[in-house]
């Protein structure tokens, strides 16, 4: 009886939290209204060409799907190929991995010091300066220049260079020996992923505000370095974290440099990454259910390092 009693007024109250719930977010819409209007547009391609395909990917990645017949369930046969089978696949993972560990952490931390120090200078100068090392960003297939310099014969830059040293004897085929070919990539992969995190770093270094600089002097701040953590990296937060995004999305979606210099494949797989194997199978063989399972992983990869680092970056500052 008492149980019956405490169910029957304990109902009216979750009722109520949820009515009044419901009508606390019905308000806040109709208060908002203007901003979810001008968001619309946005968030409909969004979810129509990001959400829905890659829903699409991850469901289709347990079928057999050749785009000729109608796809067949296999559950975890795609994902048990791929680690178990695929041995191309395991050299395309490692690959990307040192991709992402060398090219990711070492770009990052480059950009901001470069923006970092550019910062400092005059206007006209860190215009100048921002506009140099943004430049290979922006100029589309500019990396094709890392041919002449690698090219194979003696009228390559490095061959000539080292062959007038006497260093070599020889020329080099640089860009088909599978010992330099991809060191070569990861460092074409540096040199152009200074872009797009620098011009948000100089952002963020130019909205700080100086009046927090002065009251850390008061507070304590004896150096640069000090400056540096306590009151510079956790004003810029944001733009901290827009240069991490994009550069584990860089980091780890390397194909178009790689397939431009060291071909498709690659001698031996050597600069093979997950994106060209993807490629392999889903525009070429159109095993779509597979080329799915590697876009899974690809995303999956993505997914917990930028968990990882929104976890590194709340810690800036304490």
């Amino acid at each position: 009886m008492h149980a019956e009693t405490t169910k029957s007024s304990t109902a009216p109250a979750i009722t109520t939290r949820q009515s009044s719930w419901w009508s606390l977010l019905k308000r806040d819409l109709y208060r908002s209204r203007h901003y979810y209007v001008l968001m619309a547009p946005f968030m409909l391609i969004f979810f129509l060409f990001t959400v829905i395909p890659v829903g699409i990917s991850l469901g289709l990645s347990f079928f057999h799907f050749n785009m000729l017949e109608l796809p067949r369930f296999v559950g975890w046969q795609n994902y048990s190929r791929l680690f178990l089978n695929d041995d191309v696949f395991l050299i395309a993972l490692k690959n990307t991995l040192l991709f992402a560990v060398i090219t990711g952490p070492v770009s990052y931390i480059a950009c901001f010091l470069f923006a970092w120090i550019i910062n400092e200078l005059s206007p006209k100068i860190r215009a100048i300066m921002t506009l140099v090392f943004y430049a290979p960003s922006i100029s589309g297939n500019v990396f094709f220049i890392w041919l002449i310099v690698f090219s194979g014969d003696s009228y390559g830059y490095m061959n000539g260079f080292l062959m007038r040293l006497g260093v070599i004897l020889e020329p080099i085929q640089w860009l088909s020996n599978e010992k330099y070919v991809l060191a070569i990539v990861i460092i074409v992969q540096l040199w152009l992923s200074l872009g797009t995190s620098f011009l948000a770093f100089i952002a963020g270094l130019q909205t700080i505000d100086r009046s927090l600089v002065e009251a850390g002097t008061v507070d304590g701040i004896k150096n640069r370095w000090q400056e540096l953590w306590y009151i510079t990296l956790p004003s810029m937060r944001p733009q901290l974290m827009f240069g991490a995004v994009m550069q584990i999305t860089a980091s780890f979606a390397v194909a178009e440099i790689s397939i431009a210099l060291a071909g498709f494949p690659s001698v031996n797989y050597a600069a093979h990454t997950v994106v060209t194997h993807l490629m392999d199978f889903g525009t070429i063989r159109f095993e779509m259910g597979y080329a799915s399972a590697i876009a899974t992983v690809l995303f999956a990869l993505m997914l917990g390092t930028n968990v990882l680092t929104q976890k590194m970056l709340r810690k800036i500052g304490e």
